[in-house]
């Protein structure tokens, strides 16, 4: 312990912020790598035919023109059945590519029991280390004659 300031005197600032370095790197590439992501789908033997991006939404909608042969009805649902599908595709390759850049970290943050500890761990240590600043301000005080 680094005498009067407790747990604080312990940060590896140099860490810390390579640390944050790395993250934010990470989420910059992930914002880039989003944005490459297209969702695919098709229906009605192929002739219904649906891309969804991330940001831009529905980005491009084929239709063709054997798919009017259907009942106006069928054609509305399976316009949507395909745009659900391309969605699902979509948010399926952003959960791999969430995977793949935060593997563990994203598996701490979703399982309850994992984030609990952390949310208990980092308390105790905010709790030592407001206790301990606390003791340093009574001393000084006591030292000042406060």
């Amino acid at each position: 312990m680094t005498a009067g300031f407790g747990d604080f005197g312990n940060i590896d600032v140099d860490g810390f912020l390579g640390d944050a370095k790395q993250r934010f790197a990470r989420v910059q590439e992930m914002q880039e790598r989003l944005q490459e992501l297209v969702g695919r789908a098709e229906g009605a033997e192929g002739r219904v035919r649906a891309e969804v991006s991330y940001g831009t939404g529905l980005s491009e909608l084929v239709i063709d023109p054997r798919a009017m042969r259907i009942s106006s009805g069928e054609l509305a649902e399976t316009i949507k059945a395909v745009i659900a599908a391309a969605s699902a595709d979509l948010q399926r390759q952003q959960n791999e590519l969430m995977g793949e850049l935060y593997g563990a970290e994203l598996q701490q943050m979703t399982d309850p029991e994992t984030a609990m500890a952390k949310a208990e761990q980092a308390k105790a240590s905010y709790d030592k280390t407001m206790a301990d600043v606390m003791g340093q301000l009574e001393r000084m005080q006591r030292r000042m004659g406060l």
